[in-house]
């Protein structure tokens, strides 16, 4: 039984903080107290330190199979474990797209072998695989994607016969990106027909409008209430959706649960001028109205979790026109240090970041032992030093696309060490592989 002493950390965990030891044993979180003196294999000196529960990332785009030039789940997961995100959920809109029972069990086996994180992956769904998606084990698969938005494949859903009936029938949460088509559609032949082939990028939000995500989300909404379906919806990109969201129900009895993302708490319109198509999303940043508005929403609970939707293009495509250039970008190695720098800049607590990155993503995903700091529970864990600055550059970017939208930024924080399923994963600034992550269950 191999055993891990981490001393004197302070601890951030259920909107307290305070100094304690941390023994863990076999993977588990064994005991948590003021002083613990025993022997073990590894001891961590944490003095000056802050322990948080890993994040889980409840959306992310790791791009395997089919498209592993750009990222592949080896890659990926060690960027995500180097930035302190010690779980991660990953999208079906892969080639083939994960449309099929057996399609979803290649890329857990893919995980099993290859992943440092601790992973799930959604079951994805289209105009005509409901027998598909209603097979799926509510216990040992995170949740079921819609896209009510352009996707990748075959995956748009679009038939109002199929929805309704996915969300009547959904065995387990629906999670949706929700982009009204036909505005999006209507929006972009207005620009081509006023600027042909060369419209600039400054105009990504005003074709994927704050009108086309309000009519997807408030629809998708309608349809979850009629239905009772537990629904959660993914990347708020507007300040008018988030009053969509109840924030007067404990987050374990909602039905409907919002996220929002880095990209949307950072960025601003006024930013496509230095940075391109490298902010090119979609849902879009918006502008800083729409910006402050998530930030307020996320911190007075009607949006419940933060995540990434990390999805790596290459250079090459990103350097492409504004219509060519796809949309996405790379965030695991980088949310929490971008999170942290909010919280520097007085805007979040720890203990906030905490709630939405960590112990929020596990109450509204039902996840077993895993999110909080407890005895018993997986040792999923990040320290982090506070004041420690580091800048973002080529030479210490972990995503196989090699660029980052925080190039240049100099973040105040840095993650120290990551603790996997309560195997040491990285340690000043080192990935320690070799132990594979753990599948994530769900208590349903």
């Amino acid at each position: 039984m191999s055993t891990i002493l981490i001393k004197a950390a302070t601890i951030v965990n259920e909107h307290k903080q305070y100094v304690a030891d941390v023994l863990i044993k076999d993977g588990l979180i064994d005991r948590i107290d003021s002083t613990i003196d025993q022997q073990a294999d590894e001891i961590i000196n944490a003095e000056g330190l802050h322990l948080l529960p890993g994040c889980i990332d409840d959306q992310v785009h790791f791009r395997e199979p089919g498209l592993t030039y750009k990222a592949d789940i080896y890659t990926e997961s060690r960027a995500a474990v180097a930035g302190g995100i010690t779980s991660f959920m990953e999208m079906p809109n892969t080639v083939p797209n994960t449309l099929t029972q057996e399609l979803l069990e290649d890329k857990y086996q893919i995980a099993s072998r290859n992943s440092l994180a601790n992973y799930s992956f959604f079951m994805g769904a289209s105009n005509n695989n409901l027998d598909e998606v209603l097979r799926t084990d509510i216990n040992n698969v995170c949740g079921i994607k819609v896209f009510m938005g352009s996707s990748t494949g075959n995956m748009l859903v679009d038939d109002p016969n199929t929805l309704e009936k996915l969300f009547a029938q959904a065995p387990t949460l629906i999670a949706t990106h929700c982009e009204d088509e036909a505005t999006i559609k209507s929006n972009l032949a207005h620009y081509k027909q006023l600027l042909g082939e060369n419209i600039p990028v400054r105009l990504h939000p005003k074709i994927r409008s704050a009108e086309a995500c309000y009519l997807s989300s408030s629809m998708a909404i309608e349809l979850a209430k009629k239905h009772n379906t537990r629904l959660h919806i993914l990347h708020i990109s507007t300040e008018r959706e988030t009053h969509l969201f109840d924030n007067t129900i404990p987050l374990k009895d909602k039905r409907i649960t919002a996220e929002a993302c880095i990209h949307h708490l950072w960025f601003t319109d006024a930013d496509y001028e230095t940075k391109g198509n490298y902010i090119k999303w979609n849902p879009a940043v918006k502008t800083e109205a729409d910006r402050d508005g998530i930030l307020k929403a996320v911190l007075d609970g009607r949006i419940d979790v933060i995540a990434t939707d990390h999805a790596p293009h290459t250079i090459e495509e990103k350097e492409q026109p504004y219509l060519q250039a796809p949309s996405g970008g790379p965030l695991v190695q980088h949310a929490l240090p971008a999170m942290l720098e909010l919280y520097h800049h007085g805007k979040i607590s720890l203990e906030q970041i905490v709630e939405k990155t960590a112990h929020n993503v596990a109450v509204l995903f039902q996840i077993e032992k895993r999110g909080f700091i407890r005895e018993g529970y997986w040792a999923d864990l990040v320290l982090v030093n506070l004041n420690k600055p580091w800048n973002v550059n080529k030479s210490n970017i972990l995503y196989k696309c090699n660029w980052s939208p925080f190039e240049g930024n100099t973040f105040r924080s840095k993650v120290a060490y990551t603790l996997i399923s309560g195997n040491l994963a990285y340690a000043n600034g080192k990935l320690i592989e070799g132990k594979a992550g753990k599948r994530l269950t769900f208590s349903r």
